[in-house]
Order: structure tokens, then C-alpha cells, then sequence
């Protein structure tokens, strides 16, 4: 990163959100789904921890069963359980008190195992790090904004509006601030298949499909 990157104590902070209920995937414990041998979550771990400050894992319920991965829990600290919006504020609230120096938080899904390396700098080189702004990622699939870089001074208006009973949607909230989207290309396999790095697993197939995608690239850079 140039110059003008944000020092190491100013990284993002990073949130995972799995907070999901995983009905499509019978119920089970989705962040624990193993791929190629590794839980998913532990893979995403693995990709985000090098690329942001703090890292936080959102996610509701027993916090005892993500104890092998060492990291903080935090849970919705909205009721009912809105969506991922709520798992952004639970991770801004978080952030401002144990990674003050953090202007922004960094969000991935859970489910989500094959984001870029280059995530984190990416998203901040978009937006300038404009503290009024938000990054979104995008693939030749469509916007992507589980995966986004967001200023923490926004905490207090995502409060009021999750709390408004207006649209839980990420991009509903996204689009009252200043949005950008930065473009990421697909992953390419050695056999020429072209993979959404942003592809998701909500169910039995799709596990099995990023268990064999897992396979691939853990026998060579991805």
C-alpha cells in the first residue's frame, strides 16, 4: 500500500459476520461446514486476519463453539435478529471501544471462503478512505455488499435506521451515504473454470461444490 494507506494501528477492523441461520443448509452450524478437510470458518479466518487490524467474529447463540478459532464474539445487538445489517453495528459498536485507532470495519460473510487477498486495500484504495464513504465489492456477478468497508462514525445512523423498521437491506442502507462499488475479477481455475471469488454456500451442493474449488486451490496460489 502507498504512502498515504492507513498506518498498521489505523487498519479496518475486521468483522465475520456468521450470524446466518442456515436453514437451507438443514440448520447445521454453517461456519463449521468443512471444505477440503477445513472448517469454512477457519478458511476465512485465514484470508481476512493478514489484511485488517482486530478481527471479531459476529454471531448469535453460544459464542463457547468458536472458541478454537481465539477470537472475539460479539452478538446483534438489535433484537430479532435483522440481518447483516445488525452483525455491521454489533462490529462498529465493538470497534469503537477495543480498536479505537480503527476508522472503518471490514465486513465478510461467514460463507463466503474464496474472497481476494487483496480485499481489505482494494476497498480502502476505492474510497479514498473517506470517512463519509462506503466500498462495496463487486464481481461480474452483481454487487456483493456483505463484503464492504464501512466507516464506524456511521453507528449511529445505522441504529436509527434498523430501529426505524425501514428495509433491513444492506444496499437500502448503503445507498443514504455515499457508495461505491470496486470490481473484482473471477477467480480462474487451471482448468479455465472462472469462479465468483464471492461465491456463497447456502446449501448441501454448494458445499460440496466449494469443498472441491477448496481442494483446487489449496494445491496452488489462489
Amino acid at each position: 500500500m502507498s504512502e498515504t494507506a492507513v498506518t498498521a494501528s489505523r487498519l479496518p477492523a475486521g468483522v465475520i459476520l456468521a450470524g446466518g441461520q442456515a436453514r437451507r443448509m438443514g440448520g447445521v452450524d454453517k461456519p463449521m461446514v468443512p471444505l477440503a478437510g477445513k472448517a469454512m470458518l477457519a478458511r476465512v479466518v485465514e484470508r481476512l486476519t493478514p489484511q485488517v487490524g482486530d478481527l471479531v467474529i459476529n454471531a448469535n447463540g453460544d459464542p463457547g463453539r468458536f472458541a478454537p478459532f481465539g477470537l472475539p464474539v460479539v452478538a446483534d445487538t438489535i433484537e430479532d435478529h435483522p440481518g447483516p445489517l445488525a452483525g455491521l453495528l454489533a462490529g462498529m459498536r465493538w470497534a469503537a471501544i477495543e480498536a479505537p485507532e480503527a476508522r472503518f470495519i471490514v465486513s465478510v460473510a461467514t460463507d463466503s471462503p474464496f474472497f481476494p487477498h487483496d480485499l481489505v486495500a482494494r476497498l480502502a484504495e476505492g474510497c479514498g478512505r473517506d470517512e463519509k464513504t462506503v466500498a462495496l465489492a463487486a464481481s461480474p456477478a452483481g454487487t456483493h455488499p456483505v463484503f464492504g468497508l464501512w466507516p464506524i462514525a456511521l453507528a449511529d445512523d445505522l441504529e436509527t435506521f434498523l430501529q426505524s423498521g425501514e428495509s433491513g437491506k444492506i444496499l437500502t442502507f448503503a445507498d443514504r451515504h455515499l457508495r461505491i462499488n470496486v470490481p473484482f475479477d473471477d477467480i480462474v481455475l487451471p482448468d479455465g473454470t472462472e469462479v465468483d471469488p464471492f461465491f456463497n454456500v447456502n446449501t448441501p451442493e454448494e458445499a460440496e461444490r466449494a469443498g472441491a474449488i477448496a481442494a483446487i486451490l489449496d494445491g496452488g496460489a489462489s
